[in-house]
């Protein structure tokens, strides 16, 4: 059952960003969450509040008319009360841009560190691994 639960808080996430909805996206994470782009942006990784995602990725994400984020090939291991899911990913942005294509494509893998909560699995930690990407980049904020 904690497989199951734990993929489904994953899933959620993508899910509840792709349809804006970022109510129900802040309630997947933890209280305290490290967030770790640098593979992407470089810098360093983050920690955040569950609201200061959501507002993040709404800013973030109004420079795209849709996006669709997959997550598939879920590996689980979990140790008491915690546990860690890693997924391979395939995100597609769509936006619109005077100068390029309208589309930006990005795959990779995902680490989801999660925590039990009682109000169920958290995501406490993420490390997002680009491999791949493909399309124009510019249209990222």
């Amino acid at each position: 059952m904690d497989r199951s639960d734990i993929i489904d808080t994953c899933t959620r996430m993508a899910w509840y960003a792709d349809l804006r909805d970022w109510d129900r996206l802040a309630a997947v994470f933890a209280d305290k969450v490290t967030l770790d782009y640098t593979s992407l942006n470089g810098g360093e990784p983050v920690t955040l509040e569950p609201g200061q995602i959501a507002a993040a990725w709404r800013e973030g994400f109004s420079r795209y008319t849709a996006t669709q984020h997959l997550l598939t090939n879920h590996l689980v291991t979990v140790d008491g009360d915690g546990a860690v899911c890693t997924a391979a990913f395939h995100a597609t942005h769509h936006g619109s841009s005077d100068l390029g294509a309208t589309l930006w494509t990005l795959g990779g893998t995902y680490r989801f560190d999660l925590v039990r909560t009682a109000g169920g699995w958290r995501i406490a930690g993420l490390v997002m691994t680009a491999v791949w990407g493909d399309g124009n980049r510019a249209l990222a904020p």
